[in-house]
């Protein structure tokens, strides 16, 4: 009945956009596109640059679906070489450095092979994530929830005329689903998360996840020291947010079990410790992406922010209250003992062994994965640590192997370097790239940030199938035929999540076409208070985070818009080099930190699909009952955005601004909390 409802609520509302926007755009319809509207796409950049064309007569170059054509415009516009039909195609429009210029066009043809153009109004850009949003909070149900917001997004990427309902169709599995598919990164995530399922399979069924249990319950005694113990695994495997999510989920789940500790807790301890502790480590998976992104910013700007990429991002992590409050705040919710909101709820539940409302249809664990060993085998702690140890380790010598190599490669591409890679050749690089005065941390994060994680868990999850398999046929503990069942049972398992996986991507691919981010950084221009931008970057981050499920996505956008904005206000209002350049890193630790925490509240999120995944939670109930802790830490680290430089900015300013937080925090919990969901 629900997804019904849901399907109904998503056809209604393809039908009412068009009719709702006939006024506006019924004579944009037919109205002629002059060269002055038109723009060049560059691939590389997707940077729109207007083409002011000198007379009324212009050959004007586009970029249409990645291929190179041409418009031929005399007396307002003909197509010339471009081939349009019924389904047309999508322009987006933009004026170099204006962010609120942004305009988005479709072009088609109707049946009597004339041209149309319909102007499509910006906020339509926010339907699909917003559709999908409230259909999945509302119904409970993910999966419909997606595909509502990629089909109504595809519709109105179509143009929004009646006719173009069917392509509409077409267009969600041919473009945006197969288009999220045919990506080497996302297909590598798809198969990572498969290997990972079977290697808990296996370690489950082989009587290994038991025997690692049994070690850790003289240490995991209450309730409490359960949650700690995953809570410092999340914070010891710092180096990526996917592998920490994966591993903490799946090993901690049985335990959590074992003392009746929630899923929806389990995922949220794994959820808020992955990405906080890999955005703001000085090593790991994320650095290299905020280095370049940061770069990005940073590159047309007259100001010493500091010595080197790097140099700017440590410096800037005073600022970066999220992440790190959000670190302290899982710690207090463990350590007090003490819920709150929906979380209490799940918490009663499953203390008192009513937590079946969190496995119906919708959940990502699988009512029918049997993980308990097989009847009669021994429980080997080894059988299930090794394979673990080896996901950990080989994906730590996998980055730092494909870090060296990326560098050494491009030292060579640059005639920085010559002659055969070796590690010991690569190292010595890093001092001549960063120069003698940097230090061995720095060196080694410059190299982690050219590193491949994706390949690196790819090769670490099959090596750990491949370990769990050998520990389990030389011990005879499980025939070929039942370790291969046990391999395909874990496969299976996963994907309900790697639906969703695929789905969320797809949508993502819908927003980067309807221009969302740029529409909601558009928004943001205007402001003249320099003290008032951290906050108002900081809330557009947070928005388009959650609007397109992507962190880095969101930092991607931003960063490079931000950085040279915030400057450019700084300069028009007189502010001081030494203020600007504190506020400058202020915005650069608030593009990061906001986009974690939309990323937390958006159940549209990768990690926060994972984080469900790995914890077998339904997934609406991790997003319900996350969203009053991420808010809570949100609320406060949007206010010390703007009182930290607003009192001057600097370590000293910051850490009192932090140490306020925990404090309020403290007793925010002691005061609001409840202890009835945990045993006294």
């Amino acid at each position: 009945m629900k997804i019904g409802l849901a399907i109904f609520t998503t056809l209604l509302l393809s039908f009412l956009i068009p009719l709702s926007l006939t006024s506006s755009t019924a004579q944009e319809s037919t109205n002629q596109l002059s060269a002055a509207d038109l723009q060049l796409k560059t691939d590389e950049l997707r940077e729109l640059v207007y083409f002011f064309a000198e007379t009324d007569e212009a050959i004007v170059p586009v970029l249409i679906n990645g291929e190179l054509d041409t418009l031929h415009l005399m007396d307002g516009l003909e197509v010339w070489q471009l081939e349009l039909d019924r389904s047309g195609q999508l322009f987006s429009l933009k004026s170099p450095g204006v962010l609120s210029s942004l305009q988005i066009y479709h072009l088609s043809k109707n049946r009597d092979g004339e041209v149309r153009i319909r102007k499509i109004p910006l906020w339509l850009s926010l339907v699909p994530p917003i559709l999908a949003i409230f259909l999945a909070l509302v119904y409970k149900e993910v999966i419909t929830s997606l595909f509502a917001g990629i089909f109504s997004g595809a519709f109105i990427a179509s143009g929004m005329y009646f006719d173009s309902f069917v392509f509409s169709l077409f267009s969600t599995l041919d473009t945006y689903i197969l288009g999220a598919l045919n990506d080497p990164y996302h297909l590598s995530i798809i198969l990572l998360s498969l290997l990972i399922g079977s290697m808990v399979a296996l370690i489950s069924n082989n009587g290994g996840m038991q025997g690692v249990i049994d070690k850790i319950i003289p240490y995991a005694k209450t309730r409490r020291s359960t949650k700690l113990t995953g809570y410092l695994m999340g914070i010891v495997l710092f180096f990526d947010d996917y592998a920490n999510t994966l591993v903490v989920g799946s090993s901690m789940r049985k335990l959590f079990d074992r003392f009746k500790i929630s899923r929806e807790k389990l995922a949220y301890i794994v959820d808020s410790t992955a990405a906080p502790i890999a955005a703001v480590a000085l090593i790991t998976t994320w650095i290299g992406a905020e280095l370049s992104y940061i770069q990005s910013g940073i590159i047309n700007i007259d100001i010493e922010l500091g010595q080197s990429v790097y140099g700017i991002f440590l410096e800037s992590l005073k600022y970066s209250f999220y992440p790190f409050l959000t670190l302290f705040f899982v710690f207090m919710i463990i350590w007090t003992r003490r819920d709150f909101g929906p979380m209490l709820t799940a918490e009663k539940k499953a203390l008192h062994g009513n937590s079946e409302d969190a496995k119906d249809g919708d959940s990502l664990a699988r009512e029918d994965e049997d993980l308990t060993p097989l009847p009669g085998i021994p429980h080997r702690w080894y059988n299930g640590a090794l394979p673990i140890l080896t996901l950990i380790f080989v994906a730590f010598w996998g980055m730092v192997y494909t870090g060296f190599q990326a560098f050494f490669s491009e030292a060579v591409q640059s005639g920085v370097a010559q002659g055969v890679f070796t590690i010991q050749e690569a190292w010595l690089l890093t001092q001549i790239e960063l120069g003698t005065d940097a230090g061995a941390l720095q060196r080694a994060g410059l190299i982690i940030g050219y590193a491949d994680p994706y390949a690196a868990l790819l090769w670490a999850s099959g090596s750990a199938v491949l370990v769990a398999l050998i520990l389990t046929f030389s011990q005879n503990l499980m025939t070929v035929f039942q370790g291969m069942k046990s391999f395909g049972n874990g496969m299976k398992s996963m994907l309900p999540a790697v639906t969703i996986l695929v789905l969320a991507w797809a949508l993502a691919l819908i927003t980067r076409d309807l221009s969302t981010a740029t529409y909601l950084a558009g928004l943001m221009e205007g402001s003249l208070n320099p003290y008032f931008l951290p906050p108002l970057i900081f809330i557009l981050a947070a928005f388009t985070a959650f609007s397109t499920g992507s962190s880095w996505s969101t930092m991607a956008i931003l960063y490079p818009i931000a950085i040279p904005s915030t400057y450019a206000v700084c300069l028009a209002a007189g502010i001081d080099d030494a203020q600007t350049v504190e506020i400058l890193l202020n915005v650069i630790s608030i593009v990061l930190a906001a986009s974690v925490l939309g990323d937390h509240c958006s159940p549209l999120s990768d990690t926060t699909i994972l984080s469900s995944l790995a914890s077998g939670c339904d997934h609406i109930a991790h997003v319900q009952t996350q969203l009053p802790y991420a808010l809570t830490v949100g609320i406060y680290s949007l206010l010390a955005a703007f009182f930290s430089t607003f009192l001057g900015g600097g370590w000293f300013i910051s850490i009192i601004i932090l140490i306020v937080g925990l404090v309020l925090f403290w007793f925010f919990i002691k005061k609001i909390g409840d202890t009835s969901g945990s045993e006294h």
